[in-house]
């Protein structure tokens, strides 16, 4: 908050107005760097002090109303409760304070930055009975009177110390010497300086306090500002302003930009894609399909030799005579049947094919409106309101915890176990009779899963890249080249009392992939 001794000068008189005579009524905390105090007014109206010591932003403020929550919160300074405020008094030259209770008792309110903490004290003249922020030990051995200093702030002293601002009137802060930076003080003579000092000490003795903006930064100061977010001469209306702009405003903005920032991530993968893809599709379809060297050599299975690895025949659809190789130790007409299979695959490989690609850009349609609600968004109100309808792409969202891993490669989802217990869950939860299993052979790694869908077998790519990320999640990890053993889940089985993630497998098959992480994927 960059509060100095000049502004509590302000404060403390003023909130001395609104609860002296009041009681402490409770005392909470619902978040680990933040503090509330419930105080009865002697009207018996209700005052809230939120005390938020974040080390990078800490600031005092005053909300009108304080909904506590119902759970996630914990009551603090039991000791305080039923106390009465007797007085507020500000520490000499110091960024502290303190509430006098029942006249003996205080608590003190340390605003050093991302030294700041409350200290509670029995007696006023002993060191603190408890303290807020438990990591800051050395405050258990602090006084309220060592803390005070006494400063001269007169001309002879300011000629003795030879103008250096910091050790005259160390309680400036970072605000009031940049202004003395930028006048000129440095390279000033002795009598300006003190003028130039004079000039700043009698601004911050003016009430009116301005909140502004720098380097997307929120600053309250005492001093002119050109372009002044707001300004008041109330010093709890100062906090308050402060408050709304640089924690509140300023959390919507970073949760606002998250979101931005992972949209934009989505969006670049969806594009790259939907380019990908679209590529992949035309190539399918001016590639003539295996189907049509099936007809061709079943059209002309007389003459082919018997055990004849390649062989020319006529091709009828391109009217012409073409080398057709075929596979060793099968048979023409085997080969001609495997070929109308796999025809079969890459039409329905094609069809899902046209399926994710229609999805994907109605994913970036979304994902465009998204954008431009986000952009028009001024507040937490509207962001949730967005997770809260269905936001896909927000990594705000709660996340079910999961034992796997999920990829995807041409409509295959792959999934890859988190640990050696998430394994077996996987196995055991999360996967069907069908689904094909894979490991890195004779080594310890992730179980992965490649889940079938109905009327679709994998394509051979899409089995070496779950064995590749099989490999890659393994103690194979580094090989240039790895083994992994690949089978249907129902012969994969867990033996009674063997270690987690240790599994019985039947006819696995072998196959030999380069290991490569999901970025590769």
């Amino acid at each position: 908050m960059h509060l100095n001794y000049h502004f509590f000068k302000f404060l403390c008189p003023a909130l001395k107005d609104e609860i002296s005579g009041g009681t402490i009524s409770a005392c909470f905390s619902q978040n680990k760097e933040e503090l509330i105090i419930e105080i009865s007014k002697l009207d018996g109206s209700p005052f809230f002090i939120r005390a938020l010591l974040l080390p990078s932003n800490t600031s005092i403020s005053f909300p009108k109303d304080f909904k506590r929550s119902k759970k996630n919160n914990v009551d603090l300074f039991p000791e305080i409760i039923g106390k009465r405020i007797t007085d507020i008094k500000l520490l000499n030259f110091e960024r502290a304070f303190h509430l006098t209770l029942d006249d003996t008792q205080a608590l003190l309110f340390k605003m050093h930055g991302s030294r700041s903490n409350l200290l509670y004290f029995k007696d006023l003249g002993t060191t603190p009975f408890t303290i807020f922020r438990k990591e800051l030990k050395e405050d258990m051995a602090l006084t309220i009177p060592e803390l005070e200093k006494s400063l001269e702030l007169t001309k002879d002293r300011f000629l003795e110390l030879e103008g250096n601002a910091s050790q005259f009137l160390p309680t400036l802060g970072k605000r009031p010497r940049a202004w003395l930076k930028e006048a000129g003080y440095l390279e000033a003579d002795m009598e300006t300086r003190f003028s130039l000092m004079c000039e700043v000490m009698d601004m911050l003795e003016s009430p009116l306090f301005t909140v502004f903006n720098e380097n997307d930064n929120y600053y309250l100061t005492l001093l002119p500002c050109v372009s002044p977010i707001a300004s008041t001469a109330d010093p709890l209306e100062a906090c308050n302003i402060y408050f709304q702009k640089a924690v509140v405003k300023k959390n919507f903005e970073n949760v606002k930009n998250q979101l931005l920032r992972t949209l934009t991530e989505k969006r670049k993968k969806t594009v790259n894609y939907i380019s990908k893809t679209s590529q992949k599709l035309e190539g399918m379809e001016n590639e003539p399909p295996p189907s049509q060297t099936a007809d061709i050599i079943m059209a002309n299975l007389h003459q082919i030799p018997v055990g004849t690895e390649k062989v020319s025949l006529f091709d009828f659809y391109a009217n012409e005579t073409r080398e057709i190789a075929l596979k060793r130790g099968v048979s023409p007409q085997k080969f001609a049947e495997q070929l109308y299979k796999k025809s079969k695959n890459k039409k329905i490989e094609f069809e899902q094919l046209r399926k994710n690609l229609a999805q994907k850009e109605k994913d970036l349609e979304e994902i465009a409106a998204e954008e431009e609600f986000l952009h028009d968004s001024e507040d937490f109100r509207s962001i949730k309101s967005l997770i809260k309808t269905g936001d896909r792409f927000s990594k705000v969202q709660p996340q079910i915890q999961l034992p796997y891993k999920r990829f995807e490669t041409e409509g295959f989802e792959i999934w890859v176990g988190k640990s050696a217990k998430a394994n077996d869950e996987l196995l055991r939860r999360y996967t069907w009779k069908e689904d094909i299993w894979l490991h890195a052979k004779d080594v310890a790694g992730s179980h992965v899963i490649i889940k079938t869908q109905s009327g679709m077998v994998p394509t051979k790519l899409v089995l070496e890249r779950a064995a590749a990320l099989a490999a890659h999640y393994s103690k194979n990890k580094t090989a240039s080249l790895a083994a992994v053993m690949y089978t249907p889940c129902k012969y994969v089985r867990k033996v009674k009392g063997s270690l987690p993630g240790a599994v019985k497998v039947d006819r696995e098959k072998v196959i030999l992939v380069k290991p490569e992480g999901p970025e590769d994927i």
